[in-house]
């Protein structure tokens, strides 16, 4: 790849990263300022601002990661900050994961319209349990984290030795490694989460077209206040499953090992891997009331400080 359109990769990485730590620090600087005033926070913004949080520490993990990378490969490969990285990389990617599927199963709860009795029991349950939700997603995210650890130092044990065993012979043992243990194991730890999500999302859409279908033949047309709601709560939906779904199959292949360090191909696929951390925030500080009014207020000041 030419340097220039390096450049340009590396660029945009950086930019992508600082717009999800501002717009992930915005969402837990708002919602921890206002569980500092009021002593509480609703269980959906509870999960919200723990999911703004995990975010904005794995977009800082992730560009000084990358940078440090590009400075020196040799000594970032040779040293113990890749597996310290990696630690951290993986523990919050896993709990941003469990955070998601978490607050999709709120938002389903909430609001779709379904009359089983088993719903309606979870329906009234689901609030009252999320600080154990988040309790288990802390756990279940260190435990995925001591298992990628383990991977990772008998990668870096790989390294140390392959004087011994030969560099081509060191490549093929960590492509083995890469597609018999880190893939099979990113996809355990992030499929459980990821089907929760799916079912989550799947249900809540169909009732709000189920919904929508029905308020159809009595609505005056898409000016509707209520019919342009529901368009905008499933515009919502839809980008939220898409981005979801993409950060899913990034982390898969990025497991597989198909795309590495030395690939011209690099930078373009850390822009894919932190796209839904970065673009996702904002739709979330525009689906969400309190959120969007608390942005109006600083644009508003913003705008005045400006003019005058």
């Amino acid at each position: 790849m030419q340097l220039e359109l390096q450049t340009f990769f590396i660029l945009l990485f950086v930019l992508l990263c600082l717009l999800g730590i501002g717009a992930n620090g915005f969402i837990v600087l708002a919602l921890g300022g206002e569980w500092r005033r009021r002593g509480r926070l609703l269980p959906p913004d509870l999960v919200l601002l723990s999911l703004g949080a995990a975010r904005f520490c794995l977009q800082w993990v992730g560009l000084v990661n990358n940078f440090y990378y590009a400075k020196d490969l040799v000594q970032y490969s040779r040293g113990l900050a890749r597996q310290l990285f990696g630690l951290h990389w993986n523990f919050l990617n896993t709990a941003t994961f469990w955070l998601g599927a978490w607050l999709s199963a709120l938002f389903c709860t909430k609001i779709a319209s379904v009359r089983h009795p088993a719903f309606l029991w979870l329906k009234w349950r689901l609030p009252a349990l999320v600080p154990w939700l988040l309790l288990s997603s802390l756990a279940m995210s260190t435990v995925a984290t001591l298992l990628f650890f383990w991977g990772n130092h008998l990668m870096y044990q790989g390294f140390l030795i392959r004087s011994f065993m030969g560099n081509k012979t060191y490549k093929e043992w960590s492509h083995r490694l890469e597609i018999h243990y880190f893939l099979p194991l990113k996809l355990v730890t992030l499929s459980v989460p990821c089907s929760l999500f799916l079912a989550s999302m799947a249900l809540l859409i169909c009732s709000l077209r189920r919904h929508a279908l029905r308020m159809q033949p009595h609505s005056p047309g898409l000016q509707d206040p209520r019919a342009l709601a529901h368009i905008r709560a499933l515009r919502f939906l839809i980008s939220f499953l898409a981005l979801y779904a993409l950060s899913f199959v990034s982390l898969i292949v990025d497991a597989a090992g198909f795309i590495s360090s030395e690939s011209d191909w690099y930078w373009p696929w850390q822009i894919l891997l932190y796209l839904c951390t970065s673009v996702h925030p904002f739709i979330l500080i525009l689906g969400n009331l309190k959120l969007r009014g608390v942005c109006r207020q600083l644009l508003l000041l913003a705008r005045g400080f400006w003019v005058a």
